[in-house]
């Protein structure tokens, strides 16, 4: 966590759902070099992930279909990304289109959440 105090009325942490910690942290870890900070068998932090935040132990998943808000990463090069998505599990369930301000693709990770990955690189 940051030690930096927080700034007034900004996205200061985010929580994700998973179903399965152990696919969560290995699929994170390998795709985009994220650590993590287990708290008890119900909650797991992050760390390197660009903000704080963390994932709570749930059987749902957050899906944008279903009202959920879509978390998008960026990428210097969507071809790698992706590539590192499908080889840890990951599930292209859009693949790479184009869209203003650049190119992205969306996935579903190891638990079913949906993430999106875009990049201004072509």
């Amino acid at each position: 966590m940051s030690t930096e105090k927080p700034a007034h009325e900004k996205i200061n942490y985010i929580e994700f759902q998973s179903s399965d910690f152990g696919k969560t942290k290995a699929f994170f870890g390998a795709v985009f070099d994220w650590t993590f900070v287990d708290y008890g068998s119900d909650y797991v932090a992050i760390d390197n992930a660009g903000i704080d935040g963390g994932f709570f132990k749930s059987d749902q998943n957050a899906n944008p279909a279903n009202g959920s808000v879509l978390i998008v990463f960026y990428s210097h090069s969507l071809a790698e990304t992706l590539a590192k998505v499908t080889a840890n599990g990951g599930v292209i369930t859009q693949p790479i289109f184009d869209f203003p301000g650049g190119q992205r693709f969306h996935f579903n990770d190891t638990t079913g959440n949906e993430f999106a990955v875009w990049s201004d690189q072509r």
